[in-house]
């Protein structure tokens, strides 16, 4: 891409030359290629976040491609991060893009999140998003953490004393958030997707606090988003 592809973006105020030479610079990690991952991953490459790092074990199946928006028939079968870092590069040439072909644990989160100014949590269990979060913690790095199931979407942004152990201080049932547990509308893993690279962005590049300390929930069936405060330090 051009520098002309960010024109709008760098008119925002607060943004400027200086928000973009700071996504230029940032390298992001998004753990989880699927109905979150998919839409975030493409716009921070279009925004012209430097570099990417792509964490998923899985492979592209006919069943994701209602919400998984970076893939297409043709891809069923192929590895969710090659054919996502291959969609990225049409999009996005100039962004560097790292497929991680793997399943994050605890035991290996800390490596594959080393060296990444901030991470996306797109997973959907809760082993990989508890260690994810305790990565992240261990190396003071902002988190944006969000979630869907049904008609129920959910964004936030850990950091600063408040994890993700604080929202959840005991692990929710083993289904909840897994979208293979139940149904989930298409457009919604869009809308928070899109809803977590906004965050991204605004803290990348300094304009704002984001949703830090904030939970904001998503009904689809209204429209209605709700706020619900998280505070530190209340873990069991």
């Amino acid at each position: 891409m051009g520098a002309d592809a960010y024109v709008r973006q760098r008119a925002l105020p607060g943004f400027g030359e200086a928000g973009q030479e700071a996504l230029a610079r940032a390298r992001v990690a998004i753990v989880g290629v699927g109905g979150l991952g998919c839409p975030a991953a493409l716009y921070l490459a279009a925004a012209g976040v430097g570099a990417l790092t792509l964490i998923d074990s899985d492979r592209v199946a006919v069943s994701n491609l209602h919400r998984q928006v970076l893939f297409g028939p043709d891809d069923a079968g192929l590895a969710k991060v090659s054919a996502a870092t291959s969609a990225l590069a049409r999009v996005a040439p100039g962004v560097e893009v790292r497929a991680v072909e793997a399943r994050l644990s605890a035991g290996t989160a800390e490596d594959l999140l080393d060296g990444h100014d901030l991470v996306l949590d797109c997973t959907d269990t809760w082993p990989s998003r508890l260690a994810v979060a305790d990565a992240c913690e261990a190396r003071a790095v902002p988190l944006v953490w969000g979630a869907v199931q049904g008609w129920f979407g959910q964004v936030t942004v850990f950091g600063d004393g408040v994890t993700l152990r604080d929202l959840f201080p005991t692990e929710p049932a083993p289904d909840l958030g897994v979208c293979d547990a139940g149904g989930v509308l298409g457009p919604l893993c869009g809308q928070v997707g899109a809803a977590m690279a906004s965050q991204a962005l605004v803290l990348l590049t300094g304009a704002g606090p984001g949703l830090r300390g904030t939970l904001q929930v998503l009904d689809a069936r209204d429209g209605a988003w709700r706020s619900i405060g998280v505070a530190g330090g209340v873990r069991a």
